[in-house]
């Protein structure tokens, strides 16, 4: 059974879909430009072993920001994800996140550390920030500059254009975020998530202290030719982590999680973690 469900504060209302019937409890997060749709091929695999949350994230789908530019706190996270846990009346879960998407589930691991048992990242934001994002989000002229582009795309595809000539974005990448702002609709959105999300950041040592104090089992699945999130970027978090999994499929951005699906069956990692 597919049913559909939302979380009301005042500053926000997050959508999400219930779907599967496993005894463990999964809740994921989509990348950029997706929505928790995205993950309808990935749910029907994993329902006999999980009861699956696919979330809207803000500005994507039925979900909603009140607050303009106001960035979204972890303290706000966390206690929207509370309301939740106590509306379906949750006590420990597992956690999956596509892209941007990895941002929320650090976000929910830093809350709930002794709530999670497992964390699937495919291809996350989150794990290093980029120096696009830094420039884009936390000096105010550059975000000025960035939110101009909405009204005035010719700014950004001359940037972009640019930075790819003198060698600082390459052709993947550049093909991606030129996909990403073709219209004023996803300028906005693109600008508004950016914003919005730029207190989103952690630190990879806290980041693997939690995971390691709690015995949370990591799995990474990152593509091989992925332009977006390089497979040399995760480092930074398996490096503190001697116990997570990396698996390569053959596959650029788009197909991870498509080739998630095929690993997450074929490989243990459905099966509950040992004690």
């Amino acid at each position: 059974m597919v049913t559909k469900h939302q979380l009301q504060s005042e500053q926000a209302t997050l959508h999400y879909t219930k779907t599967g019937n496993g005894a463990r409890m999964l809740i994921a997060f989509h990348g950029f430009g997706q929505t928790g749709e995205a993950f309808h091929g990935l749910a029907k695999a994993l329902s006999d072993s999980y009861t699956i949350y696919l979330f809207d994230i803000f500005f994507h789908g039925d979900s909603t920001w009140a607050l303009d530019e106001h960035p979204l706190e972890k303290v706000t996270w966390a206690a929207l994800m509370e309301k939740f846990l106590t509306q379906e009346s949750i006590n420990t879960f597992s956690l999956l996140g596509f892209s941007m998407g990895g941002k929320f589930v650090l976000a929910t691991l830093e809350a709930f550390p002794e709530k999670v048992n497992e964390i699937f990242l495919l291809a996350p934001d989150g794990i290093k920030t980029s120096m696009w994002y830094s420039l884009a989000t936390y000096p105010v002229a550059f975000r000025k500059l960035f939110k101009s582009m909405i009204a005035h795309p010719n700014r950004f595809t001359t940037i972009a254009r640019t930075a790819h000539r003198i060698g600082l974005i390459d052709k993947g990448i550049l093909r991606f975020v030129e996909s990403q702002m073709n219209t004023e609709e996803k300028r906005k959105r693109v600008y508004y998530s950016w914003v919005v999300f730029r207190h989103l950041s952690f630190d990879m040592d806290t980041t693997s202290k939690l995971i390691n104090q709690h015995n949370i089992r990591l799995v990474m699945i990152v593509g091989k030719f992925d332009k977006v999130i390089r497979p040399r970027n995760m480092n930074a978090l398996l490096g503190k982590v001697p116990n997570a999994h990396l698996e390569i499929p053959h596959t650029g951005h788009n197909g991870v999680i498509e080739a998630a699906i095929q690993i997450l069956k074929n490989k243990d990692y459905l099966h509950p973690k040992p004690n």
